[in-house]
């Protein structure tokens, strides 16, 4: 993000759940100059960003009038997809809904 003419004091980051709000407030000139022709605009301004589930900042950085922020995907192991085993059949487990099923039968 371009943000020439604003220092890391006048920059604000801000993560509010999957919202990224960036926040930029120039502080006024008290100088009492008066300019002819200012190139850059230095309004105050605020930037929201949609953020994917699971993103977290891990950085920023301002250098040269330029914003970077570093985002990662930090998934939870139980989201994380995970690989299941199918077994060559367990003789006790089929024995056990067998006596199962008869019992409910036997009940009704």
């Amino acid at each position: 993000m371009a943000i020439a003419g604003f220092s890391q004091d006048e920059v604000e980051l801000t993560q509010h759940g999957p919202e990224l709000v960036v926040v930029g407030q120039k502080a006024d000139d008290q100088s009492g100059r008066q300019l002819l022709h200012q190139g850059i605009a230095y309004r105050s301004f605020r930037q929201t960003f949609k953020l994917a589930d699971h993103m977290k900042i891990k950085a920023a950085n301002l250098e040269n009038g330029l914003l970077t922020i570093d985002i990662v995907r930090e998934i939870p192991e139980e989201l994380k997809p995970r690989r299941i085993s199918i077994g060559a059949g367990d003789a006790q487990v089929g024995k056990q809904i067998a006596q199962d099923t008869e019992r409910t039968r036997k009940a009704a």
